[in-house]
């Protein structure tokens, strides 16, 4: 019963709103954060991509090592990392479970635990990187590299508005619930109750959606009276934004030590 209190605890609705506040705002002292953003696309660019390309699973395993390694020192929260666990674990699982009812035997688990082991390579690649990068870090880095300001404005703009839209969403379920009558009885395997609540779920969509969209015409409206269509499309304003960004030696550090594992598991594997 502690344990499963303690679990419970750790997926109420505020605790997830401080697990995603953590991960955009809680990671900048790690080494990963202090890199500049250019740095981790270019990492990424390699270790998000090359995986589908690479067929040796030793090599594979090997990048799985180093991408542990980098996440771990990125600081990742351990909901996030549930998260991609329970992903994982679901695909991989039901592609097994839909090739041996079709005919499959077990020799068809070994391509699947390849595909998987890509799958969890590019995830912590992914996590690795865009959990090292603030919203402002990470708005500034795609601006740098040519990306228009509308586009890295909105990326930034939705990390900020997640855990605001994470509250309301629970407000306007919770709301719903108190003008709603729950089943008397659960019915065989709860399931009248999974109806009920996935109904309430889906309900609770529309008020949310209406909210954001409001919310945003406001947000423009704000932006535009305060010039920022000034500000994405000349270049004197984007070079004072981006004037802090600079590629340090610690940069090219990583850089370099990341190419050379990459070459010696080709090499030795």
């Amino acid at each position: 019963m502690e344990y499963t209190r303690k679990f419970t605890e750790k997926l109420s609705v505020e605790q997830v709103k401080i697990e995603l506040l953590n991960t955009a705002y809680g990671n900048g002292d790690t080494f990963l954060a202090k890199l500049d953003p250019r740095t981790l696309f270019l990492w990424y660019v390699y270790f998000g991509i090359a995986p589908w390309f690479i067929h040796n699973v030793y090599v594979l395993l090997g990048m799985f090592v180093f991408m542990a390694i980098t996440t771990y020192v990125a600081k990742i929260s351990p909901l996030i990392m549930f998260i991609l666990c329970l992903g994982l674990l679901g695909q991989g699982g039901y592609l097994l479970i839909i090739s041996l009812f079709f005919g499959g035997s077990l020799a068809t688990m070994l391509p699947l635990l390849t595909l998987t082991l890509k799958l969890c390579v590019i995830s912590l690649a992914s996590i690795t990187v865009f959990c090292s990068m603030n919203p402002d870090k990470l708005s500034n880095g795609l601006l740098k590299i040519g990306v228009p300001g509308q586009v890295s404005f909105s990326i930034a703009y939705g990390y900020r508005m997640l855990p605001t839209l994470l509250e309301e969403y629970h407000h306007v379920f919770q709301s719903f619930r108190l003008r709603g009558k729950a089943p008397e009885k659960h019915g065989f395997l709860y399931i009248k109750s999974i109806i009920y609540f996935v109904k309430l779920a889906m309900m609770s969509f529309y008020p949310l959606l209406l909210s954001t969209a409001k919310r945003a015409r406001t947000t423009v409206e704000a932006l535009e009276t305060k010039g920022s269509m000034y500000g994405f499309n000349h270049k004197e304003v984007k070079k004072l934004k981006l004037a802090t960004l600079q590629m340090q030696k610690r940069d090219y550090m990583f850089l370099v030590g990341s190419f050379l594992y990459a070459v010696s598991l080709f090499v030795l594997l």
